[in-house]
């Protein structure tokens, strides 16, 4: 199932990533829009909402503990070879201390 995900083009794979991670159950998922960028190695491109290819960025953020976040990346290691997976560290949410 894997080697299929990787012959589609960079918007599908995004969407199967953002349902994995629903099933997964993280905490919270957005799929970015990027209206300009460029991959290492590559020409700037253009979003246009008719045509994607793998050479256009994506952005899946995902917001949940390290060990959920490091579960999923290993989960789906095969689907996520060509993907640069960026983790960061963040502060706890504020709360009301009321």
């Amino acid at each position: 199932m894997t080697s299929f995900w990787h012959h589609l083009s960079a918007p599908a794979l995004a969407q199967h990533l953002l349902k994995v991670a629903q099933k997964a159950r993280i905490e919270q998922v957005m799929l970015k829009t990027i209206s300009a960028g460029y991959l290492p190695g590559h020409r700037i491109s253009h979003h246009h909402p008719e045509l994607g290819d793998m050479r256009h960025p994506q952005c899946l953020e995902l917001l949940d503990t390290e060990d959920k976040l490091r579960a999923y990346l290993r989960d789906h290691a095969d689907e996520l070879r060509k993907v640069r997976a960026v983790l960061l560290l963040c502060e706890l949410p504020l709360t009301d201390a009321s």
